[in-house]
């Protein structure tokens, strides 16, 4: 039955498959009918619709973030509302997410870590400018295609630009409450309700190349709630710990990419990732690996006959004309 949705129509867009789905959105490859080109379509669950303070902040957002150029940004080509759902229609980027990559096949290279690091951190520190501060960098979000030789074996996007919160003065939670970020990546300052500016990004990107050279984040707990508090009041584990080869430079690279206090940390994500490519050239060099030269790029994230969608957004869906 799953199948069935195959051809459907969301807002003048042809659902081919679905991507992924979470809490707050189910994602589908479709086809711009009226342009002819394939998107990657986000639909966010009605609660958002609901809430008045997102939906302005959605508005304003999209626009601002369509505006970003960038390389490394997924571009956004329209944002809108149908039967009480809003959408996203993005960039579609064949291949996986660094959350599949890792999970697939553990820490990476070095040199392989610390590319993706610096496309990324690119791409942050573009939308810094921009006073937009993304506040949820996480693997997920991270998506690894082809690149253009082998220099360049992948092409790194960040996205979900079109869900951050505009202005650096605002806090870490919504008017109703609502936690914006990832557990695991999240900074200190978010957590405590603070004023958050490009630096708050830059220690969730420190979390996410931790992760892909240790093979988990800096803190791991089984309480969310211990998880929380790690990240204010705990030392995360020296990376050599966790990757033992390490060389000392890049421990404190991570270590001051991760500091408690915004001010104690890099003035920009690229500053960070300049000096972890400087403490990476004493690391002892390693043999390129099958993701070094041939990146998983060309395996696509959805397979097998196509889900139902979330009980929410079934009424965005129009049957194809004759069906």
């Amino acid at each position: 039955m799953g199948a069935g949705l195959v051809g459907e129509r969301i807002a003048g867009y042809q659902v081919e498959c679905e991507l992924g789905r979470g809490g707050m959105a189910v994602v589908y490859r479709a086809r711009d009918l009226r342009l002819e080109r394939t998107v990657a379509l986000k639909l966010l669950t009605p609660d958002m619709v609901r809430n008045d303070t997102f939906r302005r902040r959605f508005a304003h957002e999209q626009r601002a973030a369509a505006a970003l150029d960038h390389p490394h940004i997924v571009p956004i080509f329209e944002a809108g509302e149908t039967e009480g759902v809003l959408y996203i229609a993005m960039r579609y980027v064949p291949g996986l997410d660094l959350r599949a990559l890792l999970d697939r096949d553990g820490p990476l290279p070095v040199a392989t870590a610390v590319r993706i690091a610096a496309q990324v951190a690119s791409a942050l520190d573009a939308a810094h400018e921009h006073d937009l501060v993304h506040r949820d960098v996480k693997p997920g979000n991270v998506l690894v295609a082809r690149g253009t030789d082998s220099d360049h074996p992948e092409h790194v996007y960040l996205t979900d630009f079109g869900l951050t919160k505009k202005s650096l003065s605002l806090t870490g939670l919504t008017s109703v409450g609502e936690f914006v970020g990832t557990l695991d990546y999240v900074a200190p300052e978010q957590i405590a309700g603070r004023p958050v500016d490009g630096r708050c990004d830059l220690y969730s990107l420190a979390c996410v190349v931790y992760e892909t050279l240790a093979g988990g984040p800096p803190f791991q707990r089984d309480d969310s709630m211990e998880l929380l508090w790690a990240h204010q009041y705990d030392q995360p584990p020296a990376l050599s710990e966790r990757r033992p080869g390490t060389p000392a430079e890049m421990d404190e690279v991570v270590a001051r990419a991760l500091a408690k206090v915004p001010e104690d940390r890099y003035d920009s994500c690229l500053d960070f990732v300049a000096a972890l490519r400087r403490s990476a050239r004493d690391a002892e060099r390693e043999p390129k690996s099958e993701a070094d030269t041939h990146p998983p790029t060309q395996v696509d994230r959805a397979v097998g006959p196509l889900p139902h969608p979330p009980q929410w957004a079934r009424p965005v869906f129009d049957r194809r004309p004759g069906r």
